[in-house]
Order: structure tokens, then sequence, then C-alpha cells
């Protein structure tokens, strides 16, 4: 198995570049946190394995966390020292895991309600291990991963709309949303870019909004230098969002990012801020 650094260089992960703004023993915490997050990921999405054989994977890390690994490999051992270390509970870990195990069998979401249990999995539980590991103390900072987490994802899904739709028709916009601005499924998968899309992924752009402001309130002052890399990580997805939205949202043909000069600009700023 590759090693946490070589899976992180791997990725080319806008987190990659956040990570360079935390202490040195931290930050090595952090890769080897992002190189399970990546595996779990990785297992979810790969094409070429069945859905039973991604279960028994997936069930293999969660039986890890709670039971111990029978033979453990460098980050299997590395992500149960880092969880004792920073005394992380292992619910976050579970959830984790299984808000990537419920995209293996195509899922689709009512409502916002729904889809907010499955950011929560997938992305807040991101953040609420990562500010135990950054070294957050104040307890205003699990509110901040929680907003930030919601406020991330829903970035991530506004983007990957296109591409989720090439992976085996993985529909995260909810039913009811859709149905709000007469926008149906077949149109999506059909790939129409007109009037209602736009004010449709307006709309949930002005809820991710929403989400990353509550998040920025939810600093608190013992805690802005801990929060450093989470909030290098929050102006970048931010302004992808401020980038897809002045282009009215045309993830169906291209995935949005921002150039290696900006991220850097992004990372100093966030540095000496």
């Amino acid at each position: 198995m590759a090693s946490a650094e070589e899976i992180t260089k791997k990725a080319k992960s806008n987190l990659a570049i956040a990570l360079t703004c935390l202490p040195k023993t931290r930050r090595a915490d952090m890769v080897t946190f992002y190189a399970f997050c990546r595996i779990i990921d990785d297992i979810a999405d790969c094409p070429d394995t069945p859905a039973e054989k991604k279960q028994t994977q997936l069930q293999h890390w969660k039986d890890g966390f709670l039971k111990g690994f029978t033979s453990p490999n460098e980050i299997e051992s590395g992500i149960l020292q880092i969880r004792d270390h920073y005394e992380i509970p292992n619910q976050p870990f579970i959830d984790l895991i299984e808000g990537c195990e419920s995209d293996l069998y195509p899922q689709r979401f009512g409502s916002w309600e729904e889809l907010q249990t499955y950011t929560y999995k997938v992305a807040c539980c991101v953040g609420l291990i990562s500010i135990k590991i950054f070294g957050c103390t104040h307890p205003d900072s699990t509110q901040y991963a929680i907003k930030l987490g919601h406020a991330l994802q829903l970035t991530n899904i506004l983007r990957d709309v296109g591409e989720d739709l090439e992976e085996g028709v993985r529909i995260y916009l909810p039913i009811n949303d859709m149905a709000r601005f007469q926008y149906s499924e077949r149109d999506l998968v059909g790939k129409v870019h007109d009037g209602r899309f736009v004010a449709m992924m307006n709309y949930h752009a002005e809820r991710a909004e929403h989400f990353y402001e509550e998040a920025i309130a939810a600093i608190p002052e013992q805690d802005k230098h801990a929060l450093k890399a989470a909030e290098a990580m929050r102006k970048i997805y931010h302004a992808i969002l401020l980038k897809m939205k002045a282009d009215n949202f045309q993830v169906f043909h291209q995935r949005y990012s921002l150039s290696k000069p900006r991220k850097l600009w992004t990372l100093l700023t966030s540095i000496v801020g």
C-alpha cells in the first residue's frame, strides 16, 4: 500500500496546499487522516469493484475502529494512533465511512433535510476530526466545522453535477428543490442548461453561502490560529463557488478550479490574516 504522503501527493487536493499552514507534527497527522479519507472514498467510487466487495472492505475499516485491526498496515495503525492521541470518539470515523458506503447504491434525496444527513457524514465529520488534529479547544469550533462541512460539500455537489451524472447517474440535488424550479431529473440527465437550471443552481449556491457565513461567524478568537488551514480551504472553495455563479454554472462540460498561483495567494493571506 502507498504511504500517506504518496496518497496525498497523488490526489493533488486543495487540502494538500492548506496543510502547509500547520506545524510539522499536526501536518503529518492530517496527511495520515487525509490518506484514510482518500482510501475510504476510493473504495466507494471504484467502478470495477462489485458493491458487495466494497461493503466488505468498508466493514473492515469500521471493525478496525470498533475492535482493532488484526494486522494493521501503516495507515491503519496511524489513524488509530491519531484517534487515541487526540481523544477523538469513534463515531465521526464510523459516520464518515457510512456516508461513503451510502454511495454504493443509487440514492435520491427528497429534501435538503435528507441531503443534510449525507453532507454531515461525508464532510462535517471530516471537519470534526480535523479540528481535534488542528488543536482547537473552544466548543464553538465544533459549530464552525459543521457549518463549513455543509458549505464545502454543497460546493462540491454543484461543481460535480456533470461528473456525477457520468459516474452511475449520481444525483445529489434534492427532488423537491428541483420541482421548485420545474426542472426534472430527465432534464438533468439530458444536461439541459437553461434559465430553470441556473435559477436552481443559484438557489443551492445561496444555501452554501449561508453556511459559509455561519462558519465565519462561529470562529472563536482563541482558535483562529489553529483554524488557519481550514480557513484556507474555506476561501478556496468559496472562490470556486463564486466562479461558478459568475459563469452561470457551466458544470456539464467543465470542472471549476482555481489556478495554482491563486491558491498559493489564498494560502498566504490565510497564514498572515
